[in-house]
């Protein structure tokens, strides 16, 4: 039985992105801290997110070189959609697209394990049916990154094993909280903390 983690980036004020979906504040030059997260999210045996990251992220990490890639690329991915395998139709054509122009200056090339996207396990289930089976799966731990309706399902419906919140030394006023869905507190207990030189800070915690 694997674990499920949920990774985010927060602000102090406990919002993941503003009011608009954006959230370009988390991206700063703390070297550290992304080393940190690409360390974490390396350790992944399944990436698995909602439909409308999907769709974001599956365009960009195939010809990315950012430090990020290799991992977002080369593990195993799920994504949770009502639209069937009709949701991998586009990433596949974008990249057979990328390859048929690789080579001729026209388009980037694709990095080790882009096909991955286009191969990605696709949950269109019950939610905590579909959750429950990826974690009876042998392998290492899965690592959730949303996006925030999908997170807040996931820590709404009690899936979550544990919360790795970095949290970004900015604070918003207002934004899209994560933990809006809860009907009651819901207690952490911290496992672990680590402080960047940028002022980032790792919280990790499990459900007390």
């Amino acid at each position: 039985m694997r674990e499920l983690i949920l990774k985010m980036s927060i602000s102090v004020d406990g919002f993941v992105s503003d009011l608009d979906g954006r959230n370009s504040w988390m991206f700063g030059a703390d070297q550290e801290a992304k080393a940190w997260s690409v360390e974490y999210i390396g350790n992944a045996g399944l990436h698995i997110m909602g439909s409308r990251s999907f769709l974001a992220m599956a365009p960009f990490w195939p010809t990315s070189t950012l430090e990020f890639a290799p991992p977002m690329n080369q593990i195993p991915k799920a994504v949770f959609s009502r639209q069937g395998s009709a949701i991998l139709a586009n990433v596949t054509a974008a990249l057979d697209d990328i390859s048929a122009k690789a080579g001729t200056g026209q388009a980037a090339e694709l990095q080790p394990g882009a096909e991955s996207w286009a191969e990605a396990y696709v949950a269109g289930g019950d939610l905590a049916e579909e959750i429950a089976a990826l974690k009876a799966r042998e392998g290492k731990p899965i690592i959730a990154h949303g996006g925030v309706s999908f997170a807040r399902s996931l820590i709404a419906e009690g899936l979550v094993d544990q919360f790795a919140l970095l949290v970004i030394p900015v604070a918003l006023g207002k934004g899209l909280p994560l933990f809006s869905e809860l009907t009651a507190p819901q207690p952490l207990k911290l496992i672990s903390s680590k402080a960047f030189p940028g002022g980032a800070v790792a919280q990790i915690y499990r459900p007390a």
